[in-house]
Parts: structure tokens; sequence; C-alpha cells
């Protein structure tokens, strides 16, 4: 039986930390990272990850949604073999699991660093 997942999302590729992330810092929360998704964006800051959902058909509604890094009991990741195409994180969190798809844009050690470091130092 597939587990149940609070989200499920595949990272592409890195890009620029989005502008508007600016106007949802808490004080003293650094944005970190940011990755591409199909459509949406997942933004990694020292106190939680941001996941940005662009809805409707020209993208002008956005959800999103907040996982603080304190919530996350454990992470995994899984480096991708000669013939994934996808290497794979996963953090369990109280809310639930939160699978990520980690595409060969973007370095899973890097990103295993960048949780190590939000959840031990967050």
């Amino acid at each position: 039986m597939e587990p149940h997942y609070l989200a499920h999302l595949t990272l592409q590729r890195t890009i620029d930390i989005p502008q508007e992330i600016a106007d949802m810092m808490a004080v003293g929360e650094q944005p970190m990272a940011a990755f591409a998704t199909l459509r949406d964006t997942a933004v990694f800051t020292n106190k939680r990850l941001i996941l940005r959902d662009v809805q409707g058909m020209t993208g002008r509604k956005t959800e999103a949604y907040s996982i603080p890094f304190k919530a996350v009991d454990l992470w995994s990741t899984e480096k991708a073999g000669t013939m994934d195409v996808n290497a794979e994180s996963e953090m369990w969190t109280r809310f639930g699991r939160i699978k990520i798809q980690v595409g060969r844009g973007v370095d899973v050690r890097a990103l295993d660093q960048l949780i190590a470091n939000c959840v031990l130092n967050g």
C-alpha cells in the first residue's frame, strides 16, 4: 500500500529566490535556496519549506504552504542510479510525509546538506 504524502513534488532546477518571498519572511528568517518544480516553486528558508502552488489558467492565483523545519522528525535522500531518472528525498513530519523527486538539474547531496542545515540549525 502506497503511503499518504502531505506533499509530492519534483525539483527540476535551482532558481533565484522569488522577490515576493521577502513579504512572507518572519523576523530572523533567511531564504536559503529556491527550486522550480513543474509549475510551482519550493523555497527553503532557515526556518521552513515554502511550497508555492500556482493555480488557474493564468497562474495569477497562488497558494503557499509553509512546513516548519522544527516539525521534521527525520529525512532521507537516495541518489539516482544509472537507470533512474530522478534522485529522491523524503521528510517525515508531524503532519505527514513529504516526497521530493530530485531532477538531474539539482544536486541531491547539496539538497541533503541544505535540509540538514535547516533542520539541525533552524
